[in-house]
């Protein structure tokens, strides 16, 4: 029975990473997935050449390295969730920042790239109603 209950446990967890390639894009939360989903999703297919979603993940979690760094983005002492703050971003300097960090990790992604995810995350923040857009 228990060797069962782990296989059956282990087989669900497999399943999850084939669906989305990679375990990092299995752990993620369900609304994190959708989101790196459109990203991926809404850039053309000859500028998707060697892009993966575990690169769309990193280059969202550098965006918000890059707002926190501006003090844009802080975490609520009280929920511990991060939250936005009101401020302008420079998106010209943030792409430069993401592109920077990228070779850092030895990623080989285009500035274009890069400005692409940034655009679907606009877009799917203002689908979804966390952004007004201009």
């Amino acid at each position: 029975m228990y060797i069962c209950k782990n296989f059956c446990i282990f087989a669900a967890f497999f399943t999850i990473i084939m669906e989305n390639n990679t375990i990092e894009m299995a752990l993620m939360e369900p609304d994190e997935r959708e989101l790196v989903q459109f990203i991926f999703d809404a850039i053309p297919d000859q500028d998707r050449k060697g892009l993966t979603p575990d690169d769309i993940l990193l280059v969202l979690d550098l965006m918000d390295d890059y707002l926190e760094e501006q003090g844009l983005l802080r975490e609520d002492p009280e929920t511990g969730e991060m939250e936005y703050l009101d401020g302008d971003v420079d998106e010209t300097e943030q792409l430069n920042y993401v592109l920077a960090a990228m070779k850092e990790e030895g990623r080989t992604i285009s500035a274009v790239q890069i400005q692409l995810i940034q655009d679907a995350e606009l877009q799917y923040g203002i689908e979804k109603g966390y952004y007004e857009e201009d």
